[in-house]
């Protein structure tokens, strides 16, 4: 599959969803949109608490389309410049931006337009000061070396074609003893042949997930130290079989690779202190 073709296939579709949200429907990770506003994805439901997001336009929160959150788990401290790599409806960064508090900075990066125009009013109404929403690719991040405390993400590294080249772009703008903070989707084991060919699923946050070794392998290859992977949820087969199913695939003729197979985890990493 073309890097090239993967990113389109992806934009296309966040850009849906952002269009979705606008109609006041909620953007799931791979299954039909809910005119309720919740999303009955195994992967994208029940993230977040209510007193949490409550200071958030309801549109930030029918935005989300992680797979964690990682904004609770980073321990964001107030001051701490932060960046979210694939920000979408900015949820993860408004969150943080109220964590790192009117001394820190929160940055959003992503390469779908209308996700970033649904960002940035999300910001508005939220009256957030402290953040900025930028347009690029996690492949290639628009900010000098060395310039971020924390970098966060929600469910997007596994989007990515070149994986190799976004952890070593994140290695290169933290700062010296800066950490990565990431939620993200991870397998255990080899994933089954019929959902790595789907371009469907790797758009809806599963064939593209990294098996969790090679996770950690690559982050080792980018110069991180410190690394942990952390399971925060796991899915059944059942918890995923009409997600399966709307793809295309014959779960009854994969279940037994696919039952507890795939899992949200917390990805933890750090940049040595004399990098």
């Amino acid at each position: 599959m073309e890097k090239i073709e993967v990113r389109e296939i992806v934009r296309e579709k966040y850009a849906q969803a952002a269009l979705q949200v606008k109609d006041g429907l909620a953007a799931c990770c791979g299954s039909a949109p809910s005119a309720s506003g919740l999303s009955g994805d195994p992967i994208t439901s029940n993230l977040y608490a209510t007193d949490e997001t409550g200071f958030l336009p309801p549109s930030a929160v029918l935005a989300s389309l992680g797979c964690g959150n990682p904004t609770a788990l980073a321990k964001l401290e107030p001051g701490q410049v932060v960046l979210d790599l694939g920000s979408g409806g900015g949820i993860d960064v408004l969150l943080s931006a109220k964590r790192v508090g009117p001394t820190g900075k929160a940055y959003g990066l992503d390469m779908t337009d209308e996700m970033l125009e649904l960002a940035r009013e999300n910001q508005r109404k939220a009256g957030a000061v402290n953040v900025e929403f930028l347009k690029g690719t996690i492949e290639d991040v628009p900010l000098p070396d060395g310039s971020v405390d924390v970098i966060i993400s929600n469910c997007v590294i596994n989007l990515a074609a070149d994986k190799d080249r976004v952890l070593r772009e994140a290695f290169r703008v933290l700062k010296p003893g800066g950490r990565l903070a990431v939620s993200d989707v991870v397998t255990k084991g080899e994933v089954p042949a019929p959902i790595k060919k789907s371009l469907e699923l790797w758009v809806g946050c599963v064939a593209g997930a990294l098996e969790e070794d090679e996770y950690v392998s690559k982050l080792s290859a980018a110069g991180f130290t410190d690394i942990s992977v952390e399971t925060t949820r796991t899915y059944r087969v059942e918890d995923a079989r009409e997600f399966l199913e709307s793809a295309g695939i014959d779960v009854g003729a994969i279940e037994s690779e696919v039952d507890g197979k795939f899992r949200s985890a917390f990805v933890r990493a750090q940049k040595p202190a004399a990098a």
